[in-house]
């Protein structure tokens, strides 16, 4: 017999809402710009766990502080994120980013000047 692991996903701007100022306003900050660089480089189209995101990132920055930043980039329209089970995914919304603002995210994830 087979467990069933709870999966759900949490709210996400509609793409229509989500405006440029606070996408740009979200990649401003250092630890969130990684974030996303680290999700695009490792998670694929099907994202990964925040904690391997965490992991893989280099961030040292407490679990309350992560979690702000990942909501901050969720509100913004840049990521999706859902639970399975007890761990939280996350994955790049770059079908809505590129279709609102072609070659955004290829210009921030490209650029390396702010390493």
């Amino acid at each position: 017999m087979e467990s069933q692991v709870e999966h759900y996903e949490l709210t996400h701007a509609d793409p229509d809402s989500v405006e440029l100022p606070a996408v740009l306003a979200a990649l401003a900050e250092p630890a969130r710009l990684k974030i996303v660089r680290t999700v695009a480089a490792y998670g694929g189209d099907g994202g990964m766990a925040c904690l391997t995101v965490w992991d893989k990132s280099g961030l040292t920055a407490s679990k309350s502080t992560m979690s702000h930043h990942y909501k901050v980039l969720r509100e913004a329209g840049l990521v999706v994120m859902w639970w399975v089970g007890s761990k939280k995914h996350v994955r790049l919304r770059r079908e809505v980013v590129d279709a609102r603002w072609p070659g955004l995210l290829d210009a921030v994830l490209t650029d390396r000047t702010a390493d």
